[in-house]
C-alpha cells in the first residue's frame, strides 16, 4: 500500500536532514583540527616570538650599523650631496642702486672635488689634474689625496672649459658640484658700500656682511633660501651715475694733486640717504686680493681725522644756538692770537680787527670761534658735541666703523682747539651727519645706505638745533660761497655755500706743518638745501696754480665744484640763473653782516 502524500513529504524531509547531518559531521572536525593547529600552548609560542624579537633586533642593529657608518665613513654620494647642501645654501640676494641697476648678484659656477678613497693611483691623478688645473700646488693636492677622507676640494669656481678639461680625464672619484659666486658687475664702483663675500658666499664687509647678519644664513641653514631668486634684492639709497662720477673726480684730484688718498660723499641732507660714497684707494670686490691692505680702509667710515675749520661751522652753531651770540655779534681779533699757558694759538689769515659772526665763518677766524666756544663752557660744549653725535662711535647698516679720538682730559684749552676743528679726531660721515642738521632745519638723521622716504627719516631724526639757526648756518655758508674760502665750488645757477677745512697732519704724536689733511663741505642750494657734498684729500702737494698752496680750497675746494656741476642735473637739481628773492628773510630781518 502506498504512503500518502504527507507521509512521502516527511520521509523527504528526514532524508535530506539526514545527508546534512552526514556533511555536517566533516566540516566540524575540520574546524576542530584548524583550532589545534592554531591554539598553541604556551610552551610552543615562547621559542617563536624570541626568534621574532631576535630578527627584529638584528634587522635594527644593521640599520643602526649602517647610519653609523654613513655618518663617519661618508661615500661619494653622500660627500656630493653634503657639498651640494653647502653651495645651495650660500645663496645671496641680488644688491641693487635705488635705480634698480644691479651691484651685486650670484652666477652658478661649478667646483672640482675629488673623493680619495676611491682614487687608485693618487700620482697620477695629482700630475693630470695640476696639468689642465696648472695654478694648483701639486703638493698641496697630493696630499689632499693622499688622505682617507671621503670629500676633499680640488679647486674652487672653475671655468666651463676647465670642467670640460678636467672631464675628458675621466678620473675615477673626482666629480663636480654646483655652487654659487658672488659678482660685481661694476667693478671697483661702491667698493666700501658693496665690500665682498669669500669663496663660500659668506659677506665678510661692508653691506654684504650685513646682510648675513639680517638672518640671511639662518634662512639658507633652514632651506629657504636656496637661490638669488627666493630672496627679495636689496635696494641701496646708492646712485650708481653719481657714485662713478664722485669716484672718476676724486681719482682726477689724486693724480693733479699728488695726494696719497682721498674720500668723498653726497648725502640727502632730508633723508640721511648716501647717495654715493668713495675712498681711494679702493678694491675689486669680485678679486679683493688687496682689500684688506691699510692703506684701502674706507676713510670716511674707519678713519678718523681732525676736521679742521669745517668743525666751526659747529661751534658757531652752537653758540647761536645757546643764546651766546646772535647773528650780529662781534668779536676782537686784535693781536692775532691767543694763550693758554704756555700754548699759542694764531690766525691762518689774521685781520686784527673786530669781525662779525658771518665775518668768523668767511675768515676762518681761529680766535673768533675760540671766544663763542668759551661763552657755552666746557661742559656745554662737551653736551653739544655729544648731542650732534661727534663723541661716540656713529652705527650704519656698514659694519665697519670708528670710534672718535676724544681728549681723555678736557679742559678750557681742549675746548679753545676743537672750536677751530683740532684735538678732536672723528668719521668724516658723522662730521656730515652733524652738518646736515644744521642745514635741513635742525633734525639730526643718523646716516643710511638703504632707501628712505623723507618721511621715515622725520621719524627716525632728533631735533638738535632750533630751525632760526638752522637758517643762520645756511646763510653763513653761502656767504662763505660767494665772498669767501669756497668760491671755488660756487657753480653757477645752483646757489653753492660751503666750509673749507685744512689740518695739519699728527705724524708721532706731532703736528707735521708740511702734511695736510684738507676737506670741503657744501651745500646745495643753499636757501633750501637738499644735498650735501664732501670731498677729502690726504697730504696735497701744491701746484702752480695754487702759489705752492696745499690747503682746502686749492684742492677738495675745486673738485667739490666739479662733482656738483657733474652730479647736479642727474639728482635732479634744475639750475637757477637768478638768485631766489629772500632766500634767508629771518637774516634779512634782522640786518645781519651781508644782507645789504
Amino acid at each position: 500500500m502506498k504512503p500518502s502524500m504527507n507521509e512521502a513529504q516527511a520521509q523527504a524531509a528526514a532524508a535530506q536532514d539526514s545527508a546534512a547531518e552526514g556533511e555536517a559531521a566533516p566540516r566540524a572536525r575540520r574546524f576542530a583540527m584548524l583550532r589545534d593547529v592554531f591554539r598553541m600552548s604556551g610552551e610552543k609560542s615562547q621559542p617563536r616570538v624570541g626568534l621574532v624579537i631576535l630578527g627584529f633586533s638584528a634587522l635594527f642593529l644593521a640599520i643602526t650599523g649602517r647610519l653609523v657608518m654613513l655618518a663617519t665613513l661618508p661615500t661619494e654620494q653622500v660627500g656630493l650631496r653634503r657639498a651640494t647642501s653647502n653651495a645651495i645654501s650660500a645663496a645671496r640676494p641680488d644688491i641693487v642702486d635705488r635705480h634698480g641697476n644691479v651691484l651685486a648678484t650670484d652666477i652658478r659656477t661649478v667646483s672640482v672635488f675629488a673623493e680619495p678613497r676611491n682614487i687608485l693611483d693618487k700620482d697620477e691623478a695629482t700630475e693630470l689634474l695640476t696639468a689642465v688645473l696648472p695654478d694648483l700646488d701639486a703638493k698641496e693636492l697630493r696630499d689632499k689625496l693622499g688622505t682617507k677622507k671621503g670629500f676633499v676640494w680640488v679647486k674652487r669656481e672653475i671655468t666651463p672649459r676647465q670642467q670640460a678639461e678636467v672631464h675628458r680625464l675621466g678620473i675615477p672619484g673626482v666629480g663636480f658640484v654646483p655652487e654659487n659666486k658672488r659678482v660685481y658687475p661694476n667693478g671697483t664702483a661702491a667698493a666700501h658700500v658693496l665690500g665682498f663675500a669669500n669663496v663660500d658666499n659668506v659677506g665678510i664687509a661692508g653691506i654684504e656682511k650685513y646682510i648675513d647678519s639680517q638672518g640671511l644664513q639662518d634662512l639658507n641653514g633652514a632651506g629657504l633660501a636656496t637661490q638669488a631668486s627666493d630672496l627679495k634684492p636689496m635696494t641701496l639709497s646708492i646712485d650708481l651715475r653719481v657714485q662713478h662720477a664722485l669716484r672718476d673726480e676724486l681719482a682726477k684730484g689724486i693724480e693733479k694733486y699728488k695726494a696719497i688718498a682721498a674720500a668723498g660723499a653726497i648725502m640727502d641732507v632730508n633723508t640721511g640717504e648716501m647717495i654715493a660714497l668713495v675712498s681711494l684707494p679702493d678694491f675689486d670686490p669680485g678679486n679683493p686680493v688687496d682689500a684688506l691692505e691699510k692703506d684701502r680702509i674706507n676713510r670716511m667710515n674707519v678713519g678718523v681725522y681732525e676736521m679742521g675749520s669745517t668743525f666751526k661751522a659747529l661751534t658757531i652753531a652752537m653758540a647761536l644756538d645757546a643764546g651766546k651770540a646772535n647773528i650780529n655779534s662781534s668779536y676782537s681779533t686784535a693781536g692775532g692770537m691767543m694763550r693758554f699757558g704756555r700754548q699759542v694759538i694764531k690766525e691762518y689769515h689774521g685781520t686784527g680787527r673786530t669781525l662779525t659772526v658771518p665775518e668768523v665763518f668767511l675768515h676762518s677766524s681761529n680766535m673768533g670761534s675760540i671766544k663763542m666756544a668759551l661763552s657755552v663752557g666746557v661742559e656745554g660744549h662737551k653736551a653739544f658735541l655729544r648731542k650732534m653725535m661727534q663723541l661716540d662711535r656713529m652705527t650704519t647698516e656698514l659694519p665697519e666703523s670708528a670710534a672718535p679720538i676724544v681728549p681723555q682730559r678736557w679742559g678750557e684749552i681742549n675746548t679753545a682747539t676743537i672750536a677751530f676743528g683740532h684735538g678732536l679726531a672723528v668719521a668724516p660721515l658723522q662730521a656730515m651727519a652733524a652738518v646736515g642738521a644744521l642745514v635741513n632745519g635742525g633734525t639730526l638723521i643718523t646716516p643710511t645706505f638703504l632707501k628712505r622716504s623723507e618721511e621715515e627719516a622725520k621719524r627716525l631724526g632728533i631735533r638738535v638745533i632750533k630751525p632760526e639757526t638752522s637758517e643762520a648756518m645756511r646763510f653763513i655758508m653761502r656767504l662763505n660761497g660767494e665772498k669767501g674760502s669756497a668760491r671755488k665750488a660756487d657753480i653757477a645757477g645752483y646757489f653753492v655755500g660751503g666750509k673749507t677745512g685744512t689740518a695739519e697732519k699728527v705724524i708721532n704724536g706731532r703736528y707735521a706743518k708740511n702734511k695736510n689733511f684738507t676737506t670741503f663741505t657744501a651745500i646745495a642750494p643753499s636757501d633750501k638745501p637738499k644735498y650735501l657734498f664732501l670731498a677729502i684729500y690726504d697730504e696735497p702737494k701744491g701746484y702752480a696754480e695754487s702759489g705752492g698752496y696745499s690747503t682746502a680750497a686749492w684742492n677738495a675746494g675745486i673738485t667739490t665744484g666739479k662733482v656738483i656741476e657733474r652730479t647736479a642735473p642727474i639728482l635732479g637739481l634744475p639750475p637757477r640763473f637768478e638768485p631766489p628773492v629772500a632766500p634767508f628773510p629771518l637774516m634779512a630781518r634782522l640786518g645781519a653782516w651781508g644782507t645789504r
